[in-house]
């Protein structure tokens, strides 16, 4: 599995930005095309055609328990199905007091408070998903988000981010910017 990924915001790429909504902090230069590119070699874009570049790692699973593990593997659809045309970039950070707590302090945060993986399975197999960690690697948000649905469903995925927005877990988010896309033959 691919494990390195770098969104590359600018005038090309198969998704094509239908609206940018700068939730909290400062957000990301408008873009009208997105592109994913998966590699482990530092990517060096077209510079013509890049605005900003974000960079994350899929990594291990940090916050949920093995019945949790297993509940999403067995629901969890795959990135790229056919009728996946609709897709979401969220990119956040989260504030200095989230990350001085220790692993089970935000994990009691994140699931037991806010219940964000019981309601994120309440909308599978609905909308695939992959978290890339990227404040590790110094990036400018700590977490990159991709999500991708048929647009029947995209009532739905609004309907999810609506509810994990309202919970505790998000009064540390401190920074967050929502790209929704469509897949574009046109790229």
């Amino acid at each position: 599995m691919d494990r390195f990924f770098t969104f590359v915001g600018g005038s090309a790429g198969p998704w094509k930005v239908t609206t940018k909504t700068d939730v909290a902090g400062d957000g990301l230069p408008a873009v009208d095309r997105l592109d994913i590119v998966s590699s482990a070699q530092p990517f060096v874009p077209e510079l013509a055609a890049v605005t900003w570049c974000l960079r994350g790692v899929v990594s291990n699973e940090r916050y949920v328990t093995r019945s949790e593990k297993a509940a999403l593997m067995a629901v969890q659809p795959p990135l790229g199905r056919a009728e996946a045309s609709c897709a979401a970039f969220i990119a956040l950070s989260k504030s200095p007091e989230w990350w001085g707590l220790t692993q089970d302090e935000r994990r009691a945060i994140l699931e037991t408070q806010s219940r964000h993986i019981a309601t994120g399975l309440n909308y599978l197999p609905a909308v695939a998903r992959r978290l890339h960690h990227s404040r590790d690697l110094g990036g400018a948000f700590d977490f990159l988000t991709w999500f991708e649905f048929a647009p029947s469903d995209a009532a739905a995925f609004d309907q999810l981010v609506g509810e994990l927005r309202r919970t505790e877990e998000w009064k540390y988010v401190i920074r967050e910017c929502d790209l929704r896309l469509i897949r574009s033959s046109d790229s």
